[in-house]
């Protein structure tokens, strides 16, 4: 979790960078709140952002937001049907219906970030006891297709696992709203692009990352987020990654900004 708040609204545009995890911010701004813009239409306020959004913008006057990142076995319990999930841009009311109201309430009203995370974190949790999980299977999987920064065959994986590669791709792409190679594809991408954000040159990140050649990287970026290798490097939301969410792992402490 991360929270960004600042004491006067201010306006704010920003291209979001595709991410292996589902996104959920939490728009606590009094007012006009965060626009967003996806695949050509727009939303407003509270979204759940998918794997895939591919180009993505938000804008308008921002005061204060509540940033939660969720490995897909998480979403899945979290937000149900995953697979509507996956490359969308969803209203969070339209996901978790009035519920949402009632939980941005309760979190406007906080009085402190720890109070707020703490919140979260509670109802988050409730959501997780009450729904069903996926196939440990599939979560080894997924962890795997991590560690190894994408850099995995799905015919290993699914030899790990002892399921044929049609079980592992068709369970996998039904609980996560992904398939295995997508998902590959897309933690090696994110790989690649804090490389980036770190100042390294594009040959010698495509080379450290797995790509065949500088114009591979060139066109992974360019469909995950419809900008080029050096807007990328430039991309906020990466800029801060290692210090808004230095832990992803259960208990990790959060950050504020």
């Amino acid at each position: 979790m991360a929270g960004f708040s600042q004491r006067v609204p201010a306006p704010m545009d920003i291209s979001m960078v595709a991410h292996p995890s589902v996104t959920l911010l939490i728009d606590l701004s009094e007012g006009d709140g965060i626009v967003y813009d996806a695949h050509g239409g727009t939303g407003l306020g509270s979204v759940v952002i998918g794997l895939l959004p591919g180009e993505l913008r938000a804008s308008g006057r921002v005061g204060t937001c509540l940033q939660i990142r969720l490995e897909p076995a998480l979403a899945t319990a979290v937000f149900g049907a995953s697979a509507e999930l996956s490359g969308s841009l969803a209203s969070l009311d339209d996901v978790w219906g009035r519920r949402a109201g009632r939980a941005e309430d309760r979190l406007r009203a906080a009085g402190s970030w720890h109070e707020r995370f703490a919140i979260a974190t509670e109802l988050l949790g409730r959501r997780l006891d009450a729904a069903p999980r996926v196939d440990p299977e599939v979560a080894h999987i997924w962890r795997r297709t991590l560690a190894g920064r994408g850099r995995v065959r799905v015919e290993g994986l699914a030899d790990e696992v002892g399921w044929s590669r049609g079980r592992l791709c068709a369970r996998f792409r039904s609980q996560l709203g992904i398939t295995p190679k997508r998902a590959a594809r897309l933690v090696r991408f994110d790989h690649a692009a804090h490389l980036l954000a770190a100042g390294r040159p594009a040959a010698d990140v495509a080379a450290a990352s797995g790509y065949v050649d500088q114009s591979h990287l060139h066109r992974d970026v360019r469909e995950f987020t419809g900008l080029t290798p050096t807007a990328v490097a430039r991309a906020p939301w990466l800029a801060i990654d290692d210090v808004a969410w230095p832990d992803t792992r259960p208990g990790g402490k959060p950050a504020t900004k």
